[in-house]
């Protein structure tokens, strides 16, 4: 049998057991099994692909399901072992034979598919705007609920964001033309990023444009093993964004890791791969730009790097590049800020005890460092991170990297 017979199995032959990837590893960190670390994890996998195991086995979904599929083993491991390939694969034979769990199919249901999801973020906005989620945020289930939606809220930052118009903006001519991806959570729950990043790549000379028929990228059902329905998503954004050689840009590190990864997912499709080749993150692309710099009232901003921005798509300079170049904004890097926050998708519905105990880790480490401000670039990190501070009674906000870029621009005059 060939490697490309074998499917995602096949990147797991590197694997010699070395260990280099526990300590990368929050479950094992957590837990202390060697079923809940990558290695452990990898001989599971290992067995089902030879029939040793079989796919509705209780034990090897209990340690699958519990892993967060952040990668953080990926860089550290000296063989090169493609973990989340060999995960994904592993995950989709399970689907085949056991329906995903009631509670995130529903979740799934309710967040990507677009007429339903269109009302869900609706009620999601007006529930957020009448200020309940921040006085119900807590510890208990509701309230870390209550405490994530919360943090979708916009913070108006200098308190001048709503009085311009990116049109205003002194511009580079031409403007380099970009395709925006807006995604579900990105465009129902955090469109003030959007705006922020249409703004804030105008200032940088390019043009944004937003293709219609867009729709979810997909990770969300691939980390469930619905890889079937993650491949038919890819298939209508390839179709909706072209065969032209504009930058797909991308502000959610969980979307842009699948974005990138189109051409494995539809290897049938040739124009997956130079979809994939074309997908940047936008502190990609305003690194390469520059940017141009801009001034911020002094400020301590703790980087958290998401994992599918720092581990998966391997960028770990552009945010810091992005963020040292405004004047008064200090770069912090909190301990383990490399490690995951415990969000992971929908991870935080499907194992919400392990998640908190992942997360202790990442919210001590913030808390020692005490940032007038966090800033990450995913959604769901958005979300747990402010949803955990709030819990501990810690107002630190938490905000995407434009957002504060943006902040600086209006500061700097360069929206007029």
């Amino acid at each position: 049998m060939t490697a490309a017979d074998r499917g995602g199995f096949a990147a797991l032959d590197p694997c010699v057991h070395c260990g280099f990837c526990l300590q990368a590893c929050p479950t094992f960190l957590v837990t202390g099994d060697e079923a809940d670390g990558p290695r452990g994890r990898i001989e599971l996998m290992r067995s089902l692909e030879r029939g040793l195991i079989a796919p509705d086995d209780e034990g090897l979904q209990y340690h699958l399901d519990r892993c967060l599929g952040c990668r953080g083993c990926e860089p550290v491991c000296p063989s090169g072992v493609g973990y989340g390939r060999g995960l994904e694969a592993a995950r989709e034979r399970i689907a085949e034979t056991r329906p995903v769990p009631l509670v995130p199919r529903t979740a799934l249901w309710l967040l990507t598919t677009p007429l339903i999801s269109r009302f869900v973020y609706a009620f999601a906005r007006i529930l957020r705007a009448t200020g309940l989620p921040r006085r119900l945020a807590g510890s208990g289930r509701v309230g870390f609920a209550m405490g994530m939606l919360a943090a979708t809220e916009r913070d108006w930052g200098l308190g001048i964001r709503d009085s311009y118009h990116p049109n205003q903006s002194p511009i580079p001519n031409p403007l380099s033309p970009v395709l925006l991806f807006t995604g579900c959570v990105m465009d129902g729950l955090f469109s003030h990023v959007h705006a922020a990043t249409i703004r804030t790549l105008r200032v940088n000379g390019c043009g944004t444009t937003v293709p219609a028929g867009q729709v979810c990228c997909g990770a969300l059902h691939a980390h469930a093993g619905l890889v079937g329905e993650a491949r038919e998503l890819a298939r209508r954004n390839v179709e909706a964004f072209g065969d032209g050689d504009e930058p797909i840009v991308v502000n959610s590190a969980g979307c842009g890791a699948l974005l990138k990864d189109y051409g494995h997912l539809i290897p049938d499709d040739p124009r997956a791969a130079r979809f994939a080749a074309r997908v940047k993150d936008v502190t990609e692309v305003l690194a390469d730009a520059g940017p141009v710099p801009a001034t911020h009232p002094e400020l301590a901003v703790a980087y958290d790097p998401p994992c599918h921005l720092i581990h998966a798509q391997r960028v770990s300079d552009a945010p810091l590049q992005v963020l040292r170049q405004i004047s008064g904004v200090t770069v912090i890097l909190a301990r383990d800020a490399e490690k995951c926050c415990g969000s992971a998708g929908m991870y935080t519905v499907t194992e919400p005890g392990l998640s908190k105990d992942v997360f202790a880790v990442k919210v001590d480490g913030l808390l020692d460092a005490s940032p007038d401000l966090v800033v990450t670039g995913n959604p769901g990190c958005i979300m747990q991170i402010g949803a955990g501070l709030a819990a501990r009674r810690v107002p630190t906000p938490v905000r995407h990297p434009v957002e504060v870029l943006d902040d600086a621009y209006a500061f700097s005059g360069r929206y007029g």
